[in-house]
């Protein structure tokens, strides 16, 4: 990678670490308990990053942070194969945990903006084909 590739993806991830720490904040100020953030399910899991798994009452939410110019240009960033990717990281992590077994998991999307407070979109996407 190149000095100026490398740049770019480090503001990135930048930009990107602070969009998660705004939405935990606006999960955190309504009423959702944040389990985890960051989490990897593995090699070979064939799984992506999920950014916050969070719960509240008997959902726990695994969710998809997008910070993009406009909150339109983030909703459209979520491909359908990333949906995917973690759907699978999240039937890893119940396997892994299995405590939250008896929870309703639902996958969500928090979209993020300049200017803007985040977007909580619920229940964003299924499982199901």
């Amino acid at each position: 990678m190149t000095g100026s590739r490398r740049a770019l993806g480090s503001a990135a991830h930048k930009r990107g670490r602070w969009a998660e720490a705004l939405c935990v904040l606006s999960l955190t100020l309504r009423g959702w308990r944040v389990i985890a953030r960051g989490v990897v399910a593995g090699r070979g899991t064939g799984a992506g990053e999920i950014d916050i798994i969070a719960k509240r009452g008997r959902v726990l939410a695994f969710i998809e942070v997008k910070a993009r110019p406009s909150l339109e240009e983030a909703a459209r960033a979520i491909s359908a194969a990333q949906q995917q990717r973690l759907v699978r990281g999240a039937e890893v992590y119940l396997a892994r945990n299995p405590h939250w077994a008896g929870l309703e998991p639902r996958f969500d999307a928090m979209l993020v903006a300049p200017g803007r407070f985040p977007r909580h979109l619920m229940d964003a996407w299924s499982s199901r084909p």
